[in-house]
């Protein structure tokens, strides 16, 4: 275990783009793939990577969040010095909320002095990946980095919806560039294009210095992309880390679902016959909180392509394509198509649900049709630019249908 690593998971994130599945929740405590969270592929990363020392900064409507990891992170070894600890804001410094990704390490700069870590790994607590920190971190000594960022190379073509990163031969970084469509080339990999993948390993007294200076300049957007890193290229050694070196299974699968469009696409991308990121991986678990439900029950029902969470239980209906989340009730004769249910949720006798994504508890009235290209206008209040119809959080369809 690393007892002279500190990690900071940045967890407090509002998702607005993720409307309305983060109306009481945290973008980090978004269901994912059934079983589970997002901020559960962050942390078993840890984990896997033999990190311990855990502190994930909160914010915005963090309950749902912290109920998940009482309940699905509760393992640490408290006595042999490891933890996952929860930091909202504590205001010491100023009665103000995290007002960016630095300023939320700048703020916890006295964990820094009391812990005395060597190094300080910082994680985006919304993003779906596998990585090894451990190689990471090894890359990061052996260039005798003073920051060191991941990198994941994407198509020219799609980099202006990236920060991207400038290296040269050797993997120094040069510049940093902010989705700007003529964004530089990989060194010998022409068309291709290094994005940040938000994840980051200083030495501890350059991350303190850095943090506390950015927090000085009012004209600060307090971003690790836009402020922090491109001031430390000047005078510092700032190398990227060439993803997916560090990955465990050798994929290049990395996903910022920060759309409702991205999640459902990121989604539907694990139900092919061999999904880019399998859920499965025997030497690298993804942990997370299971709930104390019998196995999922089929009784006639035409199932393919799916997965399902325990507790659900589907009668003589054709489910295809889709995620069903915990205790999802499917009943006779209704037909569930390319969509994503979250626990709780009721289909009706005879309803049909095409390009779906649910929040928990919802019940649909039986013969109800839910699809963006037949459903009444009035009833269109959340459908996406690629046509998926959002329903929130415990609405009582045969309420609103009538």
């Amino acid at each position: 275990m690393n007892h002279d690593l500190v990690t900071f998971v940045l967890a407090g994130g509002v998702g607005e783009r993720l409307f309305p599945l983060t109306l009481h929740r945290a973008k980090p405590a978004v269901p994912f793939a059934g079983l589970y969270r997002i901020i559960d592929f962050t942390l078993s990363n840890c984990i896997n990577s033999g990190i311990w020392r855990i502190f994930l900064l909160s914010q915005y409507r963090s309950e749902s969040l912290e109920r998940h990891l009482r309940l699905g992170w509760n393992f640490f070894p408290g006595p042999l010095g490891d933890f996952l600890i929860s930091l909202p804001p504590q205001m010491r410094s100023a009665a103000e909320w995290y007002k960016g990704t630095a300023d939320a390490i700048f703020h916890n700069l006295y964990v820094l002095e009391r812990e005395r870590p060597a190094e300080v790994l910082i994680l985006s607590g919304d993003h779906i990946y596998r990585m090894d920190y451990g190689k990471f971190r090894t890359f990061h000594r052996q260039t005798g980095s003073d920051a060191t960022l991941a990198c994941l190379p994407v198509p020219k073509a799609e980099a202006f919806r990236f920060g991207v990163v400038e290296v040269d031969a050797g993997w120094r970084v040069r510049a940093f560039h902010e989705k700007r469509p003529d964004a530089p080339e990989i060194p010998g990999k022409p068309g291709w294009c290094l994005a940040n993948m938000g994840v980051y390993l200083f030495s501890t007294p350059i991350l303190a210095e850095a943090v506390a200076r950015d927090a000085r300049d009012p004209a600060s957007s307090h971003d690790f992309g836009k402020n922090i890193f491109p001031a430390l290229v000047e005078g510092k050694r700032v190398f990227g880390f060439p993803f997916p070196e560090g990955c465990p299974d050798g994929s290049d699968f990395w996903r910022d679902i920060g759309t409702l469009d991205a999640y459902y696409e990121t989604h539907m991308e694990l139900l092919g016959p061999a999904p880019p990121f399998p859920l499965h991986h025997p030497d690298w678990l993804i942990h997370t909180y299971h709930p104390p439900l019998p196995p999922a029950r089929l009784a006639g029902a035409e199932v393919d392509a799916c997965l399902l969470s325990p507790g659900c239980r589907i009668g003589s209906a054709i489910v295809r394509s889709s995620i069903l989340g915990p205790a999802v009730t499917v009943e006779d004769g209704a037909v569930v198509e390319n969509s994503i249910i979250f626990e709780g949720c009721s289909i009706g006798v005879g309803a049909r649900l095409k390009k779906v994504i649910m929040d928990k508890f919802c019940i649909v009235p039986p013969g109800a049709v839910l699809d963006a290209a037949e459903m009444p206008e009035a009833l269109h209040q959340t459908v996406t630019g690629g046509g998926i119809v959002v329903i929130p959080r415990m609405l009582n369809l045969s309420v609103v249908m009538r």
